[in-house]
């Protein structure tokens, strides 16, 4: 898995690329709780080019959402593609994290 950033205003905008398995998940997680630790409260994850998610994975995501729910932040996933969008709405976690088309779409 590989992972990329940038700012776009306030928000930090997280591009993952590859696979999110039980391998890389806490890899993820623990680079997320770094930058909430630094103060970042706005994330948007841009999974257009994950090609696979695991349960580790979704459980990464959704510790992430609650931590910064807890802190009044904002957690939005964008541009999925089907196939890991079919495990979100599988899972149910589409109804408890909004999933934009496209990262502009998912930045406020």
């Amino acid at each position: 898995m590989e992972i990329t950033d940038r700012k776009q205003g306030d928000t930090v905008v997280l591009s993952v690329k590859g696979r999110m398995d039980a391998i890389s998940a806490p890899e993820f997680e623990k680079d997320l709780d770094a930058r909430i630790g630094q103060g970042e409260k706005r994330f948007v994850i841009d999974l257009g080019e994950l090609d696979y998610i695991s349960s580790a994975g979704l459980r990464s995501i959704l510790a992430l959402a609650k931590k910064l729910k807890a802190g009044e932040g904002m957690l939005h996933l964008a541009a999925l593609k089907e196939p890991v969008k079919e495990v979100f709405d599988i899972s149910g976690f589409s109804s408890i994290i909004p999933i934009f088309d496209s990262v502009d779409a998912a930045c406020p």
